[in-house]
């Protein structure tokens, strides 16, 4: 019985074997993955609001930077690079801070103070609110006509002092207003006085216009028109040959020093009625180039005609009363002729200060002179002080 059981279990199994090789095998199912929900987008990150403020150039440079801004002020509208004095409420100071451009000047200035800075421009929208603005220093910059506003001084119409010597100037400003009373525009590159420049300023007392670039085909008879208040006139370091063809009636200080003038005109200084002061130093004067009696002007106290080429003193007015002749070419002195009156009267009347000619002070250092001094010089000019050979 072992035995045949044995040979069924064996039978059975077989048959299986061959059952499970003719069934067909089913193919598994392919596994899907079910798909991912979208990520949500990231929210967009928060934007930097965009602020603009002045930032030094890139390229180089050798302007030094501006200095930083100061305190705050007791007022709420002053310029924070400026400095508003708590005991001046109006004036603003705003000189030497190495600035570039104006800042917006506040509407209680009158006093304003831009001078030692490196400004190239005068935009109209900086002063638009100063309308009360009286005196204005602008000296030493970088100011040139091309970016002076046409319109600036349409809005100025109050100011009495406008300085703006040592800047980058080649004519002079047109449009002034008529309030000016003085201007100076010295050491500029001025070689242009456009047609009526100065023709509305009637209260103009003081024009500096020294060391520019002017010549003699700048001006003409009406050049200073209008300038009917004028004191002070100052054309000195310039490239004048000759004296300008006319100056304002009213003129009481004349300068010329350091020009190429060589002759003047007869009877120049005739109708000048007030001329106190005449600078003529540094020039190409000669004695042919002096008619006799220009200097014969009644108003004339200080007479400067050093470093010319002179042979001799020319003859002047009584009432001189200082006269600078260094560095010519004066080798004698002839009292008798450059005395203004006869030196016999003169002893008469010694005691008559009206009568005695009024030279107090005479240079004649650096001519051919040699001391003494002619007695007959000595017996004309009784109250001679100093006298410097």
């Amino acid at each position: 019985m072992t035995h045949l059981g044995y040979i069924v279990s064996i039978g059975l199994l077989l048959f299986t074997v061959v059952d499970c090789q003719r069934r067909p095998v089913r193919p598994k199912p392919p596994r899907i993955k079910p798909p991912k929900p979208p990520k949500p987008p990231k929210p967009p990150k928060p934007t930097k609001p965009m602020v603009t403020e002045p930032v030094e150039p890139n390229h180089l440079t050798t302007l030094p930077p501006p200095l930083p801004p100061g305190p705050m002020s007791v007022f709420p509208d002053c310029p924070r690079e400026c400095l508003c004095p708590p005991d001046h409420p109006n004036a603003l100071y705003c000189d030497s801070r190495n600035l570039r451009v104006v800042p917006i000047i506040p509407p209680r200035i009158e006093y304003l103070y831009l001078q030692n800075n490196f400004i190239e421009s005068l935009p109209e929208r900086s002063f638009r609110n100063a309308t009360g603005l009286k005196w204005i220093n602008l000296d030493n910059n970088r100011i040139s006509n091309q970016k002076l506003d046409k319109d600036l001084f349409n809005i100025l119409n109050k100011v009495l002092f406008l300085y703006m010597d040592r800047n980058r100037l080649d004519e002079v400003p047109t449009n002034l207003p008529a309030s000016l009373e003085q201007l100076r525009l010295a050491r500029n590159q001025i070689s242009k006085i456009p047609s009526g420049s100065f023709s509305k300023l009637e209260n103009l007392t003081l024009l500096d216009l020294h060391h520019n670039k002017l010549l003699d085909n700048v001006f003409n008879k009406n050049t200073f028109k209008g300038l009917k208040s004028l004191m002070q006139l100052n054309l000195a370091h310039n490239s004048l040959r000759k004296m300008p063809p006319t100056v304002p009636p009213h003129i009481f200080q004349l300068f010329l020093d350091k020009n190429r003038i060589s002759q003047i005109p007869n009877n120049y200084f005739k109708n000048l009625h007030q001329l106190t002061f005449l600078r003529l130093n540094f020039n190409q004067l000669t004695d042919k180039g002096i008619p006799n009696g220009t200097f014969n002007v009644s108003t004339l106290l200080d007479l400067h005609l050093s470093n010319n080429k002179l042979n001799s003193i020319p003859t002047f007015n009584p009432k001189l009363e200082h006269l600078y002749l260094s560095y010519n070419q004066i080798a004698r002195i002839n009292g008798t002729e450059i005395c203004p009156s006869p030196l016999s009267s003169i002893a008469l009347r010694a005691h008559d200060l009206e009568a005695i000619p009024r030279l107090r002070y005479l240079r004649l250092d650096g001519n051919a002179l040699a001391p003494p001094i002619p007695i007959d010089f000595m017996m004309c000019f009784r109250l001679l002080q100093a006298i410097v050979i």
